[in-house]
């Protein structure tokens, strides 16, 4: 693959990272790589591309750092594609294209938390239901790494929030204004009082937010949630799923949604828009019941 920056661009960053990954199939990579296709032949049924075209693509992404091969079979010897620490850091990216293109191409252009459940935004996210968690880790409000998905238990619900702060003063400027953003402390005291009910049906739960751990850390013990809350800061959930964002104070926000994963990590059920909060955790708690009685 031919190149592109030239001479007059090599002081210019922009030009610089888009002669890595400035191609359309290169950056579909690194979004299937963060979902956990890693394999040739599952990149190559996800994208639809040539063998030719594809073995082009990986080859200039090791060369550039951003992928990584790791071998998983012997005789033969085939690789995996996995993100490195360069490729991680490029999630961001994917993520603001992704919040742009739901709030500019899908969207009027208006900020919000939330969507309405028919559009296309949400019915990607629907469309997550029957879909694994990748494995990966999060930190939680104690600063320790921890799995979105606990597999001790037979379900896990995931409640994303776009965020929930210990004092009043600490929300963003004009937080209340941008539709579904209210309404996060409700959602997690709610979990928080009906937890034991939860546990007796098998089921743990986890919030999410891209805060950063100490802010959560102080929000839960201000409420006693008596559950963890995971940051997500480094998006690499958000990657994983492609799971919608809104931009507040210069940061990405997770909008709010919740997922009950089973200890297999495959996603059972999705609310999205979450419009009643204290409704969904109802509905929540109904699901991982329903399931368990099916199991």
């Amino acid at each position: 693959m031919a190149r592109r920056t030239s001479l007059e661009d090599s002081g210019c960053a922009i030009a610089q990272a888009l002669d890595v990954v400035g191609d359309w199939w290169t950056l579909l990579i690194v979004r299937d790589a963060a979902r956990g296709v890693h394999r040739f032949d599952a990149l190559q049924h996800e994208l639809g591309l040539s063998r030719k075209v594809l073995t082009e693509r990986l080859c200039l992404l090791v060369e550039a750092g951003v992928l990584t091969r790791v071998p998983y079979q012997e005789r033969p010897v085939r690789y995996e594609y996995r993100l490195t620490a360069k490729g991680r850091a490029l999630l961001p990216v994917l993520v603001a294209l992704q919040d742009w293109g739901d709030a500019w191409v899908l969207g009027d252009g208006r900020t919000t938390a939330t969507a309405e459940e028919a559009s296309a935004e949400g019915r990607r996210v629907h469309s997550l239901v029957g879909t694994r968690v990748p494995e990966l880790r999060l930190v939680d409000d104690r600063g320790e790494p921890r799995d979105p998905v606990d597999g001790g238990a037979a379900f896990t619900v995931v409640y994303c929030f776009p965020g929930a702060y210990a004092r009043g003063d600490a929300y963003p400027p004009g937080w209340s204004d941008i539709p579904g953003t209210t309404g996060c402390t409700l959602e997690s005291c709610t979990y928080r009082d009906r937890l034991a009910e939860f546990r007796a049906a098998g089921a743990v739960v986890h919030g999410v937010s891209t805060q950063r751990a100490d802010e959560q850390r102080a929000f839960s013990e201000k409420e006693g949630l008596g559950f963890p809350l995971l940051s997500d800061a480094g998006l690499s959930l958000i990657g994983a799923l492609r799971l919608p964002t809104f931009r507040a104070a210069g940061a990405s926000r997770l909008k709010r949604l919740t997922l009950v994963v089973d200890r297999e990590r495959v996603v059972r059920d999705v609310q999205y828009p979450v419009t009643d909060v204290a409704g969904s955790v109802e509905a929540a708690l109904s699901v991982v019941r329903r399931l368990g009685r099916e199991e």
